[in-house]
């Protein structure tokens, strides 16, 4: 193993040597970003074939980086979705008051949520139930507070300031929720959005609901019965809570002061009718393999991961109706070919293998991602998921945002390199934003492996803070997130540098990395 002195001197010899070609590593970079993100592509949308032609893409690229098949005889793996579009004109939502069914406008005031299986019709009272959660390590539940059982229950999107992040984080996603809310007996549920947290306006909300739904056609994926779900815009709730005695501001106000929600029975009824199609779709993760060269440890893989979906065409923005995903995550995939150039081109020896994986579905609920983990292509032990999803870099890299930095050894790993490049770590400044769980390391997370994400970091009040979101607010999953938008080429050459000295820090570590024993997360690992 090389020491610890001894790469740091390595890593800064490769920084400074690097230096004066930043600019045209970016370059190099930002060619496939172009080509993934191009119209041609239709927005890599799962099953179609502008993702097909990305995967050939990829997997070419894997070829010429020296990287041999990691899927068995070849470099896919193939997934099988069910592909579910909603017939929005042949489905209805509306509030029944005093008996008078009162319509909501679709897009406007709300927009419809459903899955793969049939959604039962729903003709129900409606209870507002504080964010919907039950988090029983921290003695807190929003479902015993009120009678959910036969009714839809209201929740306003997010949790309780005062339990801590992860906990927080991993109960209040979608499918943990989900858990709860069909355990307390409710049939249905509405999501209002906390305008003081949306990262992208109604608007782009509205624009992308009639994205078809996916899901893992195996049965063994299967989660059971879906029940009727719908988003509510927090500008249109006045109708929700009509004759309650309570507003969305006064809610709003509690979350905003870290008070309590309250919970209450609405005077309205829910009644809505879900109407699908179906149909099945194939499409694959990529998997490239750079083979440990220790007998003992070439066993154990570590994963570079970003995913190579994006959602496809929507309804027209400015004539323009391609969701092209150049951050979303093209940047990713580009990052992951030129890191295995990288170690390729200065032939790198390394003890553990690492694989390089582009994975679909991840726009769809990280599916990709969790059907490779849950059926990996390679023997031996998955040890690490390092994963890039759209880590911006819209300004120079002063600054690595890394999610999960203290949860395990890995933290330390990223400190050492990146103090190494120049570059200072930062941990996540929005948890509540709940990033680490939102994309497809968290697949492996659950799995017990250890892992990191990132974005490029800044110091509040800056004016990098401002352009990273203003990019949320006018490019995050819009038709403008295309190669056309201004980026630092230099340091996403930086950033690519730094990760490739991260795995090959990992890959040649004498232990694996470990959870750090007050790690939330560590209750993931497998008993053995």
């Amino acid at each position: 193993m090389r020491s610890k002195v001894a790469l740091a001197l390595y890593l800064i010899a490769t920084v400074a040597s690097a230096e004066t070609d930043w600019l045209g590593a970016g370059k190099a970079w930002w060619e496939h970003v172009r080509f993934l993100s191009s119209d041609q592509l239709e927005g890599r949308l799962v099953g179609t074939k502008g993702y097909n032609a990305a995967a050939e893409y990829v997997v070419r690229q894997f070829k010429r980086a020296g990287l041999t098949p990691g899927a068995g005889s070849g470099y896919s793996q193939a997934v099988e979705f069910i592909k579910t579009t909603l017939d929005e004109p042949g489905s209805s939502l509306s509030l029944v008051r005093d008996g008078k069914a009162i319509p909501v406008k679709l897009g406007d005031e709300a927009f419809l949520r459903w899955a793969s299986k049939p959604i039962p019709d729903v003709d129900a009272p409606l209870v507002f139930a504080g964010y919907g959660l039950d988090i029983p390590e921290a003695g807190y539940s929003d479902l015993n507070q009120s009678n959910v059982r036969g009714a839809v229950v209201v929740y306003l999107a997010g949790g309780p300031a005062n339990i801590p992040g992860n906990l927080r984080s991993h109960y209040s996603s979608t499918e943990e929720r989900a858990k709860a809310l069909k355990a307390a007996g409710a049939v249905g549920s509405i999501n209002i959005l906390n305008p003081r947290s949306m990262e992208v306006p109604w608007a782009r909300y509205k624009a992308n609901r009639l994205q078809a739904r996916m899901s893992l056609a195996d049965p063994a994926f299967s989660e059971g019965g879906a029940s009727f779900a719908a988003t509510w815009n927090p500008a249109e709730t006045d109708q929700l809570f009509e004759g309650s005695g309570h507003s969305i501001g006064e809610i709003l106000d509690a979350a905003d002061h870290n008070r309590p929600l309250p919970h209450f029975a609405l005077t309205s009824k829910v009644r809505a009718h879900v109407a699908t199609t179906s149909e099945k779709v194939r499409s694959e993760n990529v998997v490239g393999l750079r083979p440990g060269l220790d007998s003992q440890l070439t066993n154990e893989c570590i994963i570079l991961s970003a995913h190579l979906d994006h959602l496809g065409v929507g309804e027209p923005v400015n004539g323009d109706a391609i969701f092209n995903g150049a951050m979303d995550d093209a940047s990713g995939i580009a990052s992951i070919i030129e890191i295995a150039r990288m170690l390729q081109a200065r032939n790198v020896k390394m003890k553990r293998s690492i694989l390089f994986l582009a994975v679909t579905g991840e726009e769809e609920g990280e599916l990709g991602s969790q059907y490779f983990a849950e059926r990996p292509t390679v023997r031996g032990r998955l040890v690490a998921d390092i994963n890039m999803d759209m880590f911006l870099p819209l300004f120079p890299l002063h600054y690595l945002e890394v999610q999960g930095l203290n949860e395990s050894t890995l933290g330390d790993d990223i400190r050492a390199v990146s103090t190494a490049a120049n570059v200072e770590v930062q941990a996540d400044k929005e948890p509540d934003a709940n990033r680490f769980i939102r994309s497809d390391q968290y697949s492996f997370i659950k799995m017990g492996v250890p892992a990191l994400a990132f974005k490029f970091g800044w110091i509040p009040g800056s004016p990098e803070e401002k352009i990273f979101k203003d990019w949320l607010s006018t490019r995050y999953h819009g038709v403008s997130d295309d190669s056309r938008q201004p980026v630092d080429l230099a340091g996403a050459a930086q950033f690519n540098s730094i990760l490739a000295a991260l795995l090959e820090r990992v890959a040649d570590s004498q232990h694996a990395p470990q959870w750090k024993p007050d790690s939330f997360f560590r209750r993931f690992v497998p008993a053995r």
